[in-house]
């Protein structure tokens, strides 16, 4: 998977970028740009108005939402901000010079650092339940052809034993034979809980958000969650370089790591009800503005439509959002959340 993604000529490294073969929170722009900037804000204020605020995106993809927030930033922001983009593909010729390019985590960031649908994309290691516990998955990279592999332990074990439990044997089973049903699998999360620990050690003073799909200790998915995208379409997890290789992230696990390291609590919400704290809410411009300013209304109504498919709970408004508040206090930085409780349905991938 690590190979697939980001070795040499992988997926992430060359071609046409992350928004060529799907859409993801990060390409529904000004809207979410808009909403960070308010965030940003409360941020600012929050750090007293440094004379350099930083934002890191991790996984910057082609610098899009960078790109958004350089553009949407007012005068008075926009003159302190220091946007750099943590990505492993060469940098893009068209992006602006004030965004900076680099591999690696800066150190001692003050502001905010963003993970937007980066986790899931941190190469994991799958594996099946069977009648002695957890076994790993193998995988021949040019065929997807799964074979079985050894059994899990050391620091893998203990984090399935503490966040992805072995199901229980069905009742009545010997063990003499399968059950009828296809086995019980597992994405191991500790690579994704080591990435956000580290991205939440790399800021002295901030805010670090992830945005991801993913789901809860107590209603993890059965079969595993590792599949494809390429074209805008889903495929096969085939780990060739040729398509996106993507599993939901185990959020609670990640924040817990990430909490650690902070030494302060985080908070987890759907990214629904985290957009409309920040003033996004998807309603329809008034229909009497269509007479009076018509390119305005037009207007009004696709910033509308994009912050409908944002907040729409059975897509991208089910993602979660993780903040992560560091060296500050959470109540300083993090927006009143709506007296509704956000959706639990899980969201779709991608």
């Amino acid at each position: 998977m690590s190979a697939a993604l980001y070795g040499e000529g992988g997926f992430f490294v060359a071609g046409a970028g992350p928004a060529a073969h799907f859409r993801t929170s990060a390409h529904v722009v000004p809207v979410l740009g808009t909403a960070l900037v308010r965030l940003l804000d409360r941020l600012d204020a929050a750090l007293g108005r440094p004379d350099r605020l930083d934002v890191v995106d991790v996984g910057a993809g082609r610098g899009e939402l960078l790109t958004t927030l350089a553009r949407l930033a007012p005068s008075g922001l926009a003159d302190r901000l220091r946007l750099t983009a943590v990505e492993l593909a060469p940098r893009p010729p068209e992006l602006a010079p004030a965004i900076d390019w680099r591999a690696d985590l800066p150190e001692r960031v003050v502001g905010l650092l963003l993970g937007t649908e980066w986790l899931d994309n941190v190469p994991l290691e799958v594996v099946e339940s069977g009648p002695t516990g957890w076994r790993r998955v193998l995988v021949e990279p040019a065929t997807g052809v799964e074979s079985a592999g050894g059994p899990v332990d050391g620091a893998e074990a203990d984090w399935l034993a503490r966040w992805w439990p072995a199901p229980e044997p069905a009742p009545g089973w010997s063990g003499a034979a399968a059950p009828a049903e296809a086995p019980e699998r597992a994405e191991i999360g500790l690579p994704r809980d080591d990435a956000w620990a580290a991205a939440v050690a790399a800021l002295d003073r901030g805010l670090a958000l992830a945005v991801d799909y993913g789901h809860l200790r107590q209603a993890r998915p059965p079969y595993g969650t590792l599949t494809g995208f390429r074209d805008g379409r889903q495929v096969p997890p085939v780990p060739d370089g040729r398509c996106d290789l993507t599993a939901h992230v185990a959020i609670d696990s990640v924040a817990a790591a990430g909490s650690a390291v902070a030494g302060l609590p985080y908070a987890l919400v759907r990214q629904r009800a985290a957009l409309r704290a920040l003033g996004v809410d998807g309603a329809r411009p008034p229909l009497a503005l269509a007479s009076t300013d018509p390119a305005g209304y037009v207007r009004a109504l696709a910033a509308a439509s994009t912050a409908a498919e944002l907040t729409d709970p059975a897509g991208l408004g089910g993602h979660w959002w993780l903040f992560q508040p560091v060296g500050i206090a959470p109540a300083a930085v993090l927006p009143p959340w709506p007296a509704e409780a956000p959706a639990e349905a899980p969201p779709q991938a991608r």
